[in-house]
């Protein structure tokens, strides 16, 4: 997309991509005529939207937390009832709910940002928030009392769509390029002799590809391996006696 233009034209689908805040996309999908939206689990859980989750993306990992002052070694019991800054007050709300006495409920205020420092302001006994690395959290003099949600970001769909074939072929090419990053293709040589031991280590994600050579004594392997072990299944198909062992990347997959 151009600078500061806030829609893009698709170049290959007959689709328009829109760019909103996170927080506004569930609401978009499940009451507009948006058909697919990517936001965070706990932006669909906070805005309790109908919307249908298609796939976990694997990025924006992050918890969203119960966070009190580390020097007062607070239960999340001991927090209801008393004052909750958060983002996220339906969620902090529910939360709670469960842990409150009779007559004595908590205190939740909303805030859009700077939730960290409610505490040290003295606006809060506690806070609920998203905790990635934790460095803010401590920097703020906090610590995690309880995990409420993990966090990550979605595919959701709008379930009253319109076009559910072409969400379908968005959704595949998604996951063809979550799975093309995790994993790479290994292609070798290896003589008949060795070639159960090579297998063995390559057993692909179905079963590896064996071609004949020229010579009928070796064969050529293919087989797709985990991303983050290949430079250890080198090391072991070098070791059962395969030659000519190379990685390559994916750019995308239709594996099933």
């Amino acid at each position: 997309r151009k600078e500061r233009i806030d829609i893009a034209q698709c170049s290959n689908l007959p689709m328009s991509i829109v760019f909103l805040p996170a927080k506004d996309i569930p609401a978009y999908v499940s009451e507009g005529d948006v058909d697919l939206g990517i936001t965070g689990e706990d932006m669909v859980a906070e805005s309790e939207a109908d919307v249908q989750i298609l796939m976990q993306l694997g990025f924006g990992k992050c918890n969203l937390s119960v966070q009190a002052p580390k020097e007062k070694n607070l239960r999340p019991e001991d927090l209801a009832g008393m004052r909750i800054v958060t983002s996220f007050p339906n969620i902090t709300r529910k939360f709670f709910a469960g842990l409150e006495q009779e007559g004595c409920p908590t205190q939740i205020k909303c805030i859009s940002g700077s939730v960290e420092a409610a505490c040290g302001l003295g606006l809060a006994d506690g806070i609920v928030d998203l905790v990635e690395t934790g460095t803010t959290m401590r920097a703020a003099g906090l610590e995690e009392v309880t995990t409420i949600m993990k966090s990550q970001s979605i595919l959701i769909m709008n379930p009253k769509t319109k076009h559910p074939e072409l969400i379908e072929i968005v959704r595949k090419r998604i996951a063809g390029y979550l799975t093309a990053q995790e994993w790479v293709m290994v292609t070798y040589n290896v003589h008949r002799f060795n070639l159960k031991r090579a297998e063995a280590i390559t057993p692909g994600k179905r079963s590896p590809s064996i071609q004949p050579l020229e010579d009928k004594n070796w064969v050529a392997v293919a087989a797709m391996v985990p991303k983050a072990k290949a430079p250890a299944v080198m090391d072991e198909l070098e070791l059962a006696g395969a030659h000519d062992i190379l990685l390559t990347a994916l750019l995308s997959t239709r594996s099933g």
